[in-house]
């Protein structure tokens, strides 16, 4: 049962939590507005999609995203002036030791936490579908394209498709190869000079292709002008934006990464870092309460202020580690799982070394 020093705490902290979200969401929506009119003006989209399709679920990612960046804040911003009135000192020489005054901050970071969880692994893949969706059709100019050269896909057991390089716009493979291998033995294998995917009869066209089979008495050869083939392969398993990973839920991102790391495809960091960063965001938000608690308890001269600047530049610097590594995992070989949680585990020894030092 919550006292009523837990309820005063946790009314602050919740109330200050979610009066900066709706302050910097709308602050948010208006810079991207802004930045978009032009975009709105040439294509034409109706007020609906632009509220709804968009606006909406651009406020759920942004500010489930950034929300132990929210809590963060808000933490400073009430603690600190409860400090600068004196009142954590009040109620630490009341006999409220340090650890039980952090127990309404738990239970709103627990709250805010679960939140943000339940979100981004159930709701947020849903609202990025839509926004992205919207993005395509109203926002985006540029072309997606695949820069990867010499594409390998085991598209099947033994079933090898190859190309040189895959055009999205044309949703063609250039110089396409496919082999057929059993027991580690190739039995047969077609070259084309391109494979072009029918995305309404779900079929690859060939052109000018070469077709061998291979048996023990000698090579059996075929060759034509066109042709059409099925294929266990789509077009999404050759490329897409990474962004489409926000899109899918994680049961379906689990699938999409076996299938792509099944198929040989070994640039699936993105895809891992967006899987990992979904449970480690929101476990972030206890390490920030922690730190925020323990550096706005304390009065010093300069107040809030100081606090503010102390905690902005301790985000600026907890964001630029996060990019770091996610570069780092992208580009440089390590590992997703590392690149994601290293920043936590780095904060949070900071955490437990304010903690340590705070007045108790």
């Amino acid at each position: 049962m919550l006292r009523i020093l837990d309820r005063y705490i946790l009314r602050k902290f919740l109330g200050t939590f979610f009066f900066m979200l709706v302050l910097i969401m709308l602050v948010a929506v208006v810079f991207d507005l802004s930045e978009k009119t032009e975009d709105f003006a040439r294509t034409q989209p109706s007020a609906r999609a632009v509220t709804l399709d968009y606006y909406v679920n651009f406020v759920v990612f942004y500010a489930n995203r950034f929300s132990g960046l929210f809590t963060f804040l808000a933490v400073l911003l009430f603690t600190s002036r409860l400090a600068h009135r004196s009142e954590v000192i009040a109620m630490l020489s009341g006999g409220v030791s340090f650890p039980r005054l952090l127990r309404p901050y738990a239970i709103g970071a627990t709250l805010i936490a679960a939140l943000s969880l339940v979100v981004n692994h159930l709701v947020l893949p849903k609202a990025n579908e839509r926004r992205l969706a919207f993005e395509e059709i109203y926002v985006r100019e540029v072309e997606f394209s695949v820069k990867d050269r010499h594409l390998h896909r085991e598209i099947a057991p033994g079933l090898i498709a190859y190309g040189e390089r895959y055009s999205a716009k044309e949703q063609t493979l250039y110089t396409f190869g496919l082999e057929r291998w059993v027991n580690g033995v190739l039995v047969s294998k077609l070259d084309a000079e391109r494979a072009a995917y029918d995305s309404t009869a779900g079929t690859w066209r060939l052109t000018n292709w070469l077709a061998r089979d291979i048996g023990d008495k000698g090579d059996a050869l075929s060759r034509g002008l066109e042709k059409d083939t099925l294929l266990p392969l789509r077009p999404n398993d050759l490329g897409q934006r990474v962004e489409t990973a926000m899109a899918l839920t994680t049961p379906e991102l689990n699938t999409y990464i076996a299938d792509r790391q099944r198929q040989g495809d070994g640039k699936v960091g993105p895809y891992l870092i967006e899987k990992h960063q979904r449970t480690a965001y929101p476990l972030a938000t206890y390490i920030f309460t922690l730190i925020g608690v323990g550096i706005a308890s304390r009065k010093v001269r300069g107040g809030t202020g100081l606090h503010l600047a102390l905690g902005v530049m301790l985000v600026l610097v907890y964001f630029f580690v996060v990019q770091f590594t996610t570069v780092a995992a992208t580009n440089a070989g390590l590992d997703p799982f590392l690149a994601v949680w290293l920043p936590n585990i780095g904060y949070a020894l900071i955490g437990i070394w304010i903690y340590r030092t705070a007045p108790k």
